[in-house]
């Protein structure tokens, strides 16, 4: 059951700072297909905006067939890198050619045939400087536990087990899914699913039950004929509180095959750069559509553009299995590629999409998006101690080229951020 009252009095003031608007400028649509220039919005609005990004391009060049993969290893439920946030920093810059191998990828078809493409770049600024996401360097340093904990628990549990079909059902909460080897997952296409590379390739080779990747899509196992349209996440997010609790109705999986699987080189070892986890994310093309409403992709910005400096993901933890899990929790310290919080979670949740929800100004309404993949619990051994974060892989500029090419087949798509 859901607990609404925790909220009243840390979000009340939120609404109170977002009545004036500001619009993007409109751009011709020469200039979509050209690289766009980032667009600032204007100082004198308060509202957090989402920012029109440079989007590059990732293009497929080359496509070869690979031997198919054993599928020996089982799934993993998190991650674990030897380098710390400051350990991140201080990793040179990938090069051009660099980014292009680690942006190559595998596909995995649902016949166990496994493709690896080559990609070229084009439009792609390497400066210090560009995009929020080398901005986010200077942004404050994270809280840090040197006692290992029993649990992925930071104190208080923070979590909420969304209850009742007219929660679970509705948006943002029917974007979760649970995939068939443990994880989670986010609808990001009308047969996509955005997801953690580790809950289909151990780094090494695909994981067992990869080529036979079912998405699971909560459905009610009896008709509920209350309707409701309340939505718990605008009160959390600043929005008007819901209109009633939610109810514990009789809920199972729906389940859909996978029919292609993206995996970034970026990821796979000997080819992936020493510290790990930047390219901890994966595609799965459905065999159907699953015509619920689905989550835009968006760059990320830095936490500090954050309302409240907060993120939000739901998922299908291990210790509570059958029940979605959402949590929220101030983002900390970032690094180009990932971004370092305390948000309360289990295995399970691994995979899941980190949103945001922000003003978009040319189209006048709030909106969330996707900007980042959760990726796990990760524990560092520094100097005979234990640092221990959750990590969520950011969707850079970059990225969100590839996976929206992933997605939608061609570049011209792919030009809005």
């Amino acid at each position: 059951m859901v607990v609404f009252s925790v909220f009243s009095h840390r979000l009340t003031c939120r609404s109170q700072t977002m009545r004036s608007r500001a619009a993007l400028p409109r751009f011709s649509s020469l200039l979509f297909l050209l690289f766009l220039a980032p667009v600032f919005p204007s100082s004198s609005s308060r509202r957090p905006q989402w920012v029109l990004q440079r989007i590059p391009v990732v293009l497929a060049q080359q496509t070869e067939v690979r031997s198919p993969p054993h599928f020996l290893s089982p799934a993993r439920l998190d991650v674990s890198s030897p380098c710390d946030p400051e350990c991140h920093k201080k990793a040179p810059r990938p090069s051009y050619w660099d980014l292009r191998r680690l942006l190559a990828y595998e596909t995995l078809h649902s016949n166990g045939q496994l493709t690896e493409t080559a990609v070229g770049l084009y439009g792609y600024d390497p400066s210090p400087n560009t995009g929020p996401a080398h901005s986010a360097r200077s942004s404050g340093k994270a809280e840090r536990s040197h006692v290992r904990r029993k649990r992925q628990i930071f104190g208080h549990d923070g979590r909420f087990s969304i209850a009742g079909q007219n929660y679970l059902l509705k948006y943002p909460f029917s974007v979760a899914v649970k995939l068939s080897t443990g994880c989670s997952g986010t609808l990001v296409g009308d047969r996509h699913v955005l997801t953690a590379a580790h809950c289909v390739h151990d780094g090494k080779n695909y994981v067992k039950g990869a080529q036979k990747l079912r998405v699971g899509f909560l459905k009610t196992k009896q008709r509920d004929t209350r309707a409701s349209s309340s939505n718990f996440t605008n009160h959390v997010e600043g929005g008007r509180a819901p209109l009633d609790p939610p109810t514990n109705d009789q809920m199972k999986f729906q389940w859909i095959r996978a029919k292609r699987t993206y995996v970034p080189k970026g990821w796979i070892k000997g080819n992936a750069n020493d510290i790990g986890m930047d390219y901890d994310y994966a595609l799965l093309e459905l065999k159907k559509p699953h015509k619920r409403r689905y989550m835009k992709l968006g760059v990320s910005p830095p936490s500090q553009r954050l309302p409240g400096g907060r993120v939000h993901f739901s998922g299908f933890d291990s210790d509570r299995p059958g029940n979605l899990v959402y949590r929220f929790c101030r983002a900390g310290e970032e690094t180009s590629d990932l971004l370092y919080q305390h948000c309360d979670a289990q295995p399970g949740a691994s995979g899941s999409g980190v949103y945001a929800r922000m003003w978009d100004g040319r189209r006048q309404r709030w909106e969330r998006k996707v900007i980042g993949v959760f990726s796990g619990h990760q524990w560092v051994e520094r100097q005979g101690a234990s640092q221990e974060f959750n990590v969520a892989v950011r969707i850079t500029a970059l990225k969100y080229a590839q996976i929206c090419y992933w997605i939608k087949g061609n570049f011209v798509d792919c030009r809005e951020g």
